[in-house]
């Protein structure tokens, strides 16, 4: 299969790129070297073309003969301010919705959307008294008095998480969020009125060699290993007791590689690794991993508009695409803390 991978010099575009090389696909790779993702002073790897998706003109003959689309590339992060947000529209969703109008001049029907859990918004929640309720946002005051926790908004309880699944609404809470919401609504509808076939691929927390580090946009796991390498102990806002779904690169590389398999509408599936863990937990782990003196720091610290629960349900993933990851995230956590980073 021809495969037109787009953020193939990425964190995951890398991994996915060899996994899809690996299964015997011919992949044309591309990327724009977001300073952002890739530091400064990056250099394109061996047959990736720097292009930016947002020029047709330079996208189109790259697609001659492409089977599938598999976009990878975005501009991640939560945001630094509000100033961001024509940053995440231009290089998220002008280049997506540029890709798919040429995918449709040169009859590609095919494509693999990158993702993300941030769509979600706040995740799922249930009462003890009252069952599934969507919790309001969290109240400033709250969180000064260190109380995190979402409450009922008909007794003012105690909210217990619970496993979000795909057909969960979707409520973004970032301008990343509202990116990605956007690329998945644009795909629905070329989906729609195309005939075209898209899997929308919503990544929980990927970690893993090549991780991003020290850049504003940089996941938590890397900023803990930073933190780590500098002697100082990793910062944990709140009380820790978050609780995310860490997936490995490689198994999201594995998730790709069996998307190339599906045909059939649009359809977003979670990749995960379907085992709950807390960031207090994910600090604690790289800590004992690096055999450090160091132990977390909990700050009670908090950053306004973050998601205190968000885990997923891996079971549409299994159903459709027959995929599962491997890699626990405690023992992939262990392996991460001196795994490189880019």
């Amino acid at each position: 299969m021809r495969v037109l991978l787009t953020g193939a010099a990425g964190f995951i575009g890398s991994r996915v790129d060899a996994a899809l090389r690996a299964a015997g696909h011919e992949v044309i790779g591309v990327d724009l070297l977001l300073p952002a993702a890739h530091g400064p002073n990056a250099v394109l790897p061996n047959g990736c073309r720097r292009v930016d998706l947002r020029d047709g003109e330079a996208l189109a003959p790259l697609l001659d003969g492409v089977d599938l689309v598999c976009h990878q590339a975005a501009m991640v992060g939560a945001g630094v301010d509000a100033a961001d947000a024509p940053a995440y529209g231009g290089h998220n969703d002008l280049a997506t919705t540029v890709l798919l109008a040429q995918m449709y001049a040169a009859g590609v029907r095919r494509l693999v959307l990158a993702s993300s859990m941030v769509v979600y918004g706040q995740g799922n929640y249930a009462c003890p008294e009252h069952g599934p309720v969507d919790p309001l946002p969290r109240q400033r005051a709250d969180l000064d008095a260190g109380v995190f926790e979402h409450r009922c908004p008909r007794g003012g309880e105690e909210l217990s998480w619970r496993l979000v699944d795909e057909d969960a609404a979707l409520r973004p809470r970032s301008l990343y969020a509202a990116s990605k919401t956007a690329q998945e609504h644009y795909a629905l509808a070329w989906s729609e009125s195309t005939g075209g076939s898209v899997l929308a691929l919503r990544y929980h927390n990927v970690y893993g060699p090549g991780m991003p580090r020290d850049t504003p946009y940089s996941g938590v796991a890397a900023i803990f290993r930073s933190s780590l390498e500098k002697g100082e102990p990793p910062r944990v806002f709140e009380d820790g007791g978050q609780m995310r779904d860490f997936v490995h690169v490689d198994d999201v590389a594995a998730a790709n590689l069996a998307a190339t398999e599906h045909s059939d509408g649009f359809t977003a599936v979670n990749v995960c690794s379907g085992r709950p863990i807390s960031i207090l937990e994910v600090a604690t782990a790289l800590c004992e991993a690096r055999d450090s003196s160091l132990s977390p720091v909990v700050t009670g610290q908090y950053r306004s508009g973050d998601v205190r629960h968000i885990v997923a349900d891996p079971g549409r993933a299994a159903q459709v695409l027959g995929f599962r990851a491997g890699i626990d995230p405690r023992a992939g956590l262990h392996d991460f803390a001196f795994a490189p980073l880019r």
